[in-house]
């Protein structure tokens, strides 16, 4: 590996950095770093529009150069960023933030809660089709949006209101307790309405059509590019706490590509995976850090009859040994899932991992090759066929393509006349195809947007739009109202045993089949600190960044 040039303080490294709320390093920067940071992406930007974007890679590049009403601190807590105060009703259901006077866009501009306003009202605007206009109805329960989304009232009935140019008053249908945490996700960040006018059908497909308020300032982009650069906004309200002169992204889809980048210094943090990691496992400026994310498989049972049988989707689920997965493909810390939400980001009200026991639905989800062949048979009988034949979509990425060859093989060897076609795409083709629910089966993920789990249990309401196999069950959609909207709001254990409730609806039916719960290999030149790493929303922040030579 190559030499480090200082000997600094480094994340604890081949641990796994876990944690319920997540687990980072901040240091306060005390002197300029001289050079950019150099860091690897595995897939391309593919939206800068705060209210448009839904892929994790888009959420972290708009955070370097955009601020919301709140920000994550090094563990994951709500903290004021654009927000220098708020205020909240005795009943939970008013919340008034008050802006910073020293805030301000790159153009000179205030930050309003104007800017806000907009943002919010374009993204619940059935105009726009934001596919995180939900983030503010079911899962905000901002007052109207749900009626604004449904095209029953105009956007300008949401409940968010400008007091005046740096007072901000949002009103709730109901107390939502982790309201705040919302705010530092991207559909929710300010959107500046003269600017958005004046660049049309362009925003947010350039530097010149984006606007910061935040550390860096975006410079140099283009929709599907394999570099995206940014510079340090010395005219940020936080400047003399962010150290580094810039951000320089390289997508590489290749890993190995993306190692030997790494070894040569053109890279300062990269991700490995299967066999490199036995590469590099000793040395000590490799780590790995948990990521949340859960990836899974989808059947489109709308689609497909044959998965819209409860067996055969038994079948394939119980036919994945996901520690092979874990262990010998992906070697990269990642841990087999067997629960419909993953571990590692949601703590309950005593404090515990809602996803801790992952025995608890061992009777529908585990590796049990005999037991999956038995509901196969069943399945095919049932059916009155002998053999089928399913196409399933994966990304272009190299870590994808190997989990789901082994998926295939694990499938055709378990489950007699089952044959698996792989479909690989990039990432935005194969969204789009699910989303439009051409697929049969996909192997895709989710990563937590806030720290509950109703970040993954809202998915299966009956017409989400990230419900790609358009599953359906009244009893399931009653218990999440139950908790988004009912009683249970202000009951947080009862809240939690009826959501423990609705996972075993979703993993009793196999709407998905779990398979790990990702963890990122990584290489950090040991010159920096200061990355702070998220499980939830953001999973990568640097402000408190800081490079050494």
């Amino acid at each position: 590996m190559r030499k480090s040039k200082a000997l600094v303080a480094l994340l604890t490294a081949s641990a796994m950095v876990a944690g319920l709320m997540g687990t980072s390093t901040a240091v306060m920067a005390v002197e300029e770093s001289t050079s950019d940071l150099n860091i690897m992406l595995e897939t391309p930007v593919e939206s800068l529009d705060p209210q448009q974007a839904t892929d994790g890679t888009s959420f972290e590049v708009i955070a370097d150069y955009t601020d919301g009403l709140m920000q994550m601190d090094a563990d994951g807590q709500a903290v004021p960023a654009i927000a220098e105060s708020y205020d909240v009703s005795e009943d939970g259901l008013t919340y008034t933030f008050h802006l910073r006077e020293d805030a301000n866009w790159s153009n000179g501009d205030p930050v309003t809660a104007q800017d806000f306003v907009f943002a919010w009202q374009r993204a619940v605007d059935p105009a726009v089709a934001s596919e995180y206009a939900y983030m503010l109805s079911d899962i905000g329960q901002v007052v109207n949006a749900a009626e604004i989304i449904a095209g029953e009232k105009d956007k300008s009935e949401l409940g968010i209101t400008a007091v005046d140019d740096k007072t901000l008053e949002v009103k709730l249908n109901v107390p939502v307790s982790y309201f705040l945490s919302l705010m530092y996700f991207p559909t929710f960040y300010p959107v500046n309405e003269a600017f958005f006018e004046g660049c049309a059908d362009t925003f947010g497909t350039s530097p010149d059509t984006t606007l910061s308020n935040g550390a860096f300032i975006l410079d140099e982009y283009e929709p599907a590019a394999t570099v995206v650069h940014l510079t340090k906004n010395e005219d940020y309200y936080g400047a003399e706490n962010v150290s580094l002169p810039g951000l320089n992204y390289q997508v590489i889809q290749d890993s190995q590509q993306a190692l030997m980048s790494y070894q040569t210094g053109a890279l300062d943090l990269t991700l490995v995976n299967g066999e490199q990691v036995d590469q590099v496992a000793d040395d000590p400026e490799f780590m790995t850090i948990g990521a949340g994310y859960l990836w899974y498989v989808s059947p489109n049972m709308s689609a497909v009859p044959e998965l819209d049988n409860l067996n055969i989707r038994l079948a394939m689920t119980m036919a994945i040994d996901r520690d092979a997965i874990t262990a010998d493909v992906l070697k990269d810390g990642s841990i087999p899932t067997y629960t419909a939400v993953p571990m590692q980001f949601a703590a309950g009200p005593d404090g515990s991992d809602f996803s801790e026991d992952q025995e608890k639905f061992s009777d529908v989800c585990k590796y049990d090759a005999a037991a999956a062949a038995d509901y196969w048979a069943k399945g095919l009988e049932e059916l009155g066929i002998s053999e089928l034949t399913l196409d399933m979509v994966v990304d272009a990425d190299d870590a994808p393509q190997k989990v789901a060859q082994v998926l295939k093989e694990q499938w055709e060897t378990t489950l007699p006349g089952l044959t698996v076609n792989l479909t690989v795409e990039p990432k935005k083709q194969r969204v789009q195809d699910m989303q439009d629910g051409n697929f049969e089966v996909a192997l895709t993920r989710w990563g937590p947007d806030y720290a509950d789990p109703m970040t993954y249990l809202g998915m299966w309401i009956t017409d989400n739009s990230n419900n790609y196999g358009l599953w359906s069950n009244e009893e399931y959609d009653s218990i999440i109202a139950e908790c988004t909207t009912g009683d249970l709001c202000t009951d947080a254990e009862g809240r939690w045993a009826r959501l423990y409730d609705a996972e075993k609806i979703v993993m009793d039916e196999a709407v998905i089949f779990p398979l790990y719960t990702q963890a990122n290999a990584e290489m950090m030149y040991s010159g920096v600190t200061g990355v702070e790493f998220h499980p939830v929303a953001l999973n990568r922040v640097y402000k408190n960044a800081v490079k050494a030579e």
